[in-house]
């Protein structure tokens, strides 16, 4: 690309006036392309909150072609801010936008039935919220980091179970499948 230069009023040292010239450096345009992002994944309509991950889908990545969304989630670099399933979507590892929705739904079906879970929309951005169990997050010994289910692009069962933590250290995640948090949900909340 061509960029002049903008002092279009500079002289010569003869007091000549000057022809725009090309600068020799070519334009960058990451930062645009990082605030395309930003206003890609950003929900549109109000704020307000969502009790499951189908009615956080208000972005333009939710709506727009999927090979658009691909492309310019691309162009960003793999380290933009992303759901799972775009992150998966772009390795090849999940076959479509609506089959992420599809796990998400149905992990929604599951937990949304169930007394104790609560949906929390609020995660890091770009990504879908989570699922706490909140009877978990007190005990004997007293608070803790509730049992929490989150989707992930990590392996292909796309859920991790974070069991209910208390003191020091990291939770270190339980791969899972939808079918096999079906499977063990009454155990996984007699546990918590």
């Amino acid at each position: 690309m061509t960029v002049l230069d903008p002092d279009v009023d500079a002289q010569t040292p003869t007091g000549a006036k000057r022809l725009p010239r090309q600068r020799d450096h070519a334009l960058r345009v990451e930062p645009m392309m990082a605030l395309e992002w930003s206003h890609a994944i950003e929900p549109a309509g109000g704020a307000g909150i969502c009790t499951a991950p189908a009615q956080s889908r208000r972005a333009w990545i939710h709506r727009a072609d999927e090979q658009q969304v691909l492309a310019l989630y691309r162009a960003v670099g793999g380290t933009a801010p992303a759901p799972w399933w775009l992150r998966a979507l772009d390795r090849g590892k999940l076959p479509s936008r609506a089959a992420g929705f599809a796990v998400e739904d149905e992990v929604t079906a599951l937990l949304a039935a169930r007394p104790g879970w609560v949906f929390v929309p609020w995660a890091t951005e770009g990504e879908v919220g989570y699922w706490e169990f909140v009877p978990s997050e007190s005990g004997v010994y007293g608070p803790a980091e509730p049992t929490t289910v989150q989707f992930t692009d990590r392996h292909a069962g796309w859920v991790d179970l974070l069991p209910a933590h208390r003191g020091p250290g990291p939770r270190h995640p339980i791969e899972f499948t939808t079918a096999g948090l079906r499977e063990q949900i009454d155990d996984l909340e007699n546990i918590a």
